[in-house]
């Protein structure tokens, strides 16, 4: 089982920025330094639902 690790709220909103713009999934992890791709996938969808008062709780990956 891997390492958790807990990403800063403006990472968050960056990628989710970067995802909706269109920026490809590969780019968005290279630079923003993120191991998994479902995470992003999970804040987007947070993002699309209004949720974004989750960015602040640890990550679940």
């Amino acid at each position: 089982m891997g390492t958790r690790v807990s990403y800063p709220i403006e990472v968050k909103q960056e990628a989710v920025e970067m995802r909706l713009a269109g920026v490809p999934m590969k780019e968005i992890m290279q630079e923003l330094n993120i191991k998994n791709k479902t995470q992003v996938q999970t804040w987007v969808r947070w993002h699309k639902a209004g949720d974004t008062h989750r960015f602040e709780q640890p990550s679940a990956i």
